[in-house]
């Protein structure tokens, strides 16, 4: 029977008068990839923050892990956060003024985790990336694919339930993208990773295990 790490249902969200998400319900299984798309304005980012607890939902319940989320105070569901889910953006969200072995530690250290455990477990996420010989180079001096598998080391570092990622590839070439897309899928192989990644990608939502439509508030595929 598979495991399911994310259970959201009847989430409701409004910003103002504006009706985002109009009562979406979600699922997904531990180790699965699957990719939300819809035409911008369509809610998926903000379904995609309501999951990973960046912001709350007017009414519904998020379990992750079996957990409900939303019955946490702010400072517990921070430290949630930290350690059970990772997060992968656009523009890398790097500090330029640390290594990139430094930058994949600070969710470690923020986890209270000893330099010296942090930067073996980081070293072996570079290792897996295939940059371990760029662990002491600051992101201005990679390339824009080796910044994103940095991101996404970071986001690995803890061992996360799940990563959450928001258009992963919409500042690469196709190059890198195809490259960044095959590493999603190789680190599920690897680590049994979940993967849920909002995409304007039409072949990355389509390598999905399963693609989500978002359209107008509601989940219509």
């Amino acid at each position: 029977m598979k495991e399911i790490i994310i259970n959201a249902s009847g989430i409701h969200k409004s910003y103002g008068t504006l009706e985002v998400l109009k009562g979406v319900d979600l699922q997904v299984n531990k180790g699965e990839v699957v990719s939300i798309a819809g035409a911008s304005g369509a809610g998926k980012t903000t379904l995609l923050h309501i999951i990973g607890t960046l912001d709350r939902c007017d009414s519904g319940v998020v379990e992750i892990g079996g957990v409900n989320v939303f019955k946490y105070n702010d400072k517990r569901l921070s430290d949630f956060r930290n350690k059970s889910i990772g997060f992968v953006f656009q523009f890398h969200h790097l500090l330029p003024e640390f290594t990139a072995l430094e930058n994949v530690c600070i969710p470690a250290f923020i986890a209270r985790k000893s330099k010296k455990q942090a930067e073996k477990e980081a070293r072996e996420l570079l290792g897996l990336m295939g940059l371990l010989e760029r662990e002491e180079h600051k992101p201005g001096e990679l390339s824009g694919g080796e910044q994103q598998r940095v991101a996404v080391a970071r986001a690995l570092i803890n061992k996360p339930e799940v990563v959450l990622a928001d258009e992963p590839s919409g500042n690469l070439d196709s190059e890198n993208s195809e490259e960044l897309h095959k590493l999603f899928f190789s680190l599920r192989k690897e680590l049994n990773q979940t993967f849920v990644i909002v995409t304007h990608n039409k072949e990355l939502a389509k390598m999905a295990d399963r693609k989500i439509t978002l359209h107008d508030g509601y989940i219509v595929k």
